[in-house]
């Protein structure tokens, strides 16, 4: 398997764990995305918890120039880590929620 199908099935992987946590309370439902044509991969919880409309990712991912961008990343623990305990390098690893001046702070790639 190649470097790029390797870290789409690590993401794929990452996103499908999430996606079997189910909201407690409300009638909101999980949606995954996986776009492998464009490399995006997203985890969106939409619905409605009583009067409050209830969309927005959870986990979006993208993979870019052969590095993996954390777009968003609304999970308790953070999954950069593990990302790299699935194997993918911190230096290939670029927090995208984070200010580009402060992605150099950070022990993983800055772009």
């Amino acid at each position: 398997m190649d470097s790029l199908s390797r870290d789409r099935q690590i993401i794929r992987d990452l996103i499908s764990r999430y996606a079997e946590h189910r909201v407690a309370v409300g009638e909101v439902e999980v949606e995954v995305i996986f776009d492998e044509a464009n490399d995006h991969y997203e985890l969106m919880h939409t619905g409605w918890v009583g009067i409050r409309r209830i969309h927005g990712p959870v986990l979006h991912i993208d993979i870019r120039g052969g590095k993996i961008w954390i777009q968003h990343d609304g999970t308790e623990d953070g999954v950069a880590e593990e990302l790299v305990e699935a194997g993918i390098p911190r230096d290939r690893i670029v927090l995208a929620f984070r200010h580009p001046s402060r992605r150099p702070l950070t022990d993983y790639a800055t772009s």
